[in-house]
């Protein structure tokens, strides 16, 4: 994922010209200073471009339109370090279709009590400027994200940090292409959706292939490429099974699929168990490496997952912890401590194991198939958050719950990657307003980022944002789904 070494926010300073030329040339080194200490520290993951300062609504036009068009610009920092009248912001607000950060700081940290005078006064002027700024935004009904505080502090930057990475899946959402091969699991309902209306929304484009075309480019693998990977995999992994052409297999599938997506700039995939025609094994091993190089998944068809699979993936880029496809599987109801225990099939990345993933190949039970390899692990010990998107029926919801993922029992009869975790606040609680919600059993998980990635992006693309966490009580959440209802119907 090279994008975020090529991808930059765009820093502008709002002012007028009533204060002088000499104040201007101070907000601009003021402002410059600012963007440089964030260029210089750890915290701010993508480059910060100090663009200018802004001083009417013909300079403000133009330079958010640069934005729009720009390739390498996935976000606007707004900072008014002045009085910048409103009114020239509206004509550049409106036209703006990259995401929005409204940074309410100042440069100095402390009042200078024993120095401060008018000629400060008219320089610092950002607790009433950003102000004149966040009514114009509140009245045109820009989504926006809001910072507080002063620029130096680690909370700021972190916040700053999340937004930045939100915007880079934003701007991968909207190139997003998202394979399918065959079509989702046949009667099943959370699955389907609308992918007109995901395009609309996200930009998604969720492109239909047969399952042969997969099995054409997997008939093309030569013995040479799956010598090279295999030694790959004994490299990476603990191979612990014999029946090593049935990994051999698994590697040609690997490559095979990659190669296809790679072709038409997939990033996202589906599969499925009831569409294998042609195919020896259900892919398990190859989803799960494809994943951990950062492509999107979703079994059964599910590309609304895939896709946010892929843009969780976005998020965390560098961060450590992981990110896979998920599936709330059983549950451990000991009144001590309920848990559940969320696995799949196959189809887990590594990136969340405990410990080196063992390749092993076992039969499943299911798809008429030759046994499949796949990586078995435990997931690590940690706080997660598990989240899915529903199409509603004119709306897309997305749900979110954080779960404290913990140490299961040793299962050596059950070969596949688990996660054993109680979620927020409780086992009862949280299954219940999820199920009131009308979430998937198919879900993207993480370890690498938290609520606050998933919530700025939910703004961002403008999509119903639900939240199960240790504040839920089940009489105010169904009161919070009513109002909901009634907003995206009145908004409609």
């Amino acid at each position: 994922m090279n994008f975020i070494n090529e991808s930059e926010i765009w820093f502008l300073t709002g002012s007028q010209h009533l204060y002088g030329e000499k104040t201007l040339k101070q907000v601009k080194i003021n402002s410059k200073s600012i963007v440089d200490h964030f260029n210089g520290i750890n915290n701010i993951p993508l480059k910060v471009v100090f663009k200018s300062v802004v001083t009417s609504s013909d300079e403000i036009l133009s330079v958010l339109e640069s934005a729009n068009t720009s390739k390498k610009c996935v976000g606007v920092i707004t900072w008014m370090h002045t009085f910048s009248p409103a009114k020239m912001w509206i004509a550049g607000l409106t036209i703006l279709k990259k995401p929005l950060l409204h940074l309410h700081t100042q440069f100095n940290r402390d009042i200078p009590w024993d120095d401060m005078d008018m000629d400060f006064m008219n320089l610092n002027q950002s607790a009433h400027g950003d102000r004149e700024f966040g009514f114009i935004c509140s009245r045109l009904g820009i989504k926006r994200k809001v910072v507080v505080g002063y620029w130096k502090e680690d909370t700021v930057q972190s916040r700053i940090a999340v937004w930045m990475r939100s915007a880079l899946a934003f701007n991968e959402s909207k190139n997003l292409k998202i394979c399918r091969f065959g079509d989702n699991m046949r009667d099943v309902a959370v699955t389907e959706g609308d992918k007109v209306e995901a395009q609309i929304k996200f930009g998604w484009q969720v492109k239909y292939h047969g399952v042969g075309d997969l099995v054409e480019s997997v008939k093309n693998i030569s013995e040479s490429e799956i010598d090279t990977l295999y030694k790959e995999y004994e490299s990476n992994y603990n191979i612990t099974s014999a029946e090593i052409e049935n990994i051999r297999y698994q590697a040609k599938i690997e490559l095979g699929l990659k190669k296809f997506l790679d072709k038409y700039n997939f990033k996202a995939f589906t599969t499925n168990f009831e569409d294998l025609h042609g195919l020896e094994q259900l892919p398990g091993l190859a989803c799960q490496r494809l994943m951990e190089q950062g492509y999107g998944f979703g079994a059964e068809g599910d590309w609304k997952q895939s896709a946010l699979v892929y843009l969780m993936k976005v998020m965390g880029t560098g961060l450590k912890g992981g990110c896979s496809f998920m599936e709330d599987y059983t549950y451990h109801l000991d009144p001590v401590q309920p848990a559940i225990l969320s696995a799949h099939m196959l189809e887990i990345c590594p990136s969340i194991a405990k410990e080196t993933p063992n390749i092993e190949v076992h039969p499943l039970g299911i798809g008429g198939k030759d046994a499949p390899a796949r990586m078995v692990f435990n997931v690590s010990e940690g706080k997660g958050i598990n989240a899915t998107i529903v199409d509603m029926g004119g709306r897309m919801r997305m749900i979110v719950n954080p779960v404290n993922v913990i140490e299961p029992k040793p299962l050596p009869k059950l070969p596949v990657a688990r996660a054993l975790w109680v979620p927020e606040p409780d086992l009862e609680t949280s299954a219940t307003a999820w199920i009131l919600a009308g979430g998937a059993h198919h879900t993207s998980f993480s370890m690498a980022i938290n609520m606050e990635y998933l919530e700025d992006f939910a703004e961002m693309m403008g999509i119903e944002f639900v939240v199960i966490d240790k504040k839920t009580n089940i009489f105010d959440f169904k009161k919070e789904l009513r109002f909901n209802d009634v907003y995206y119907l009145l908004n409609k």
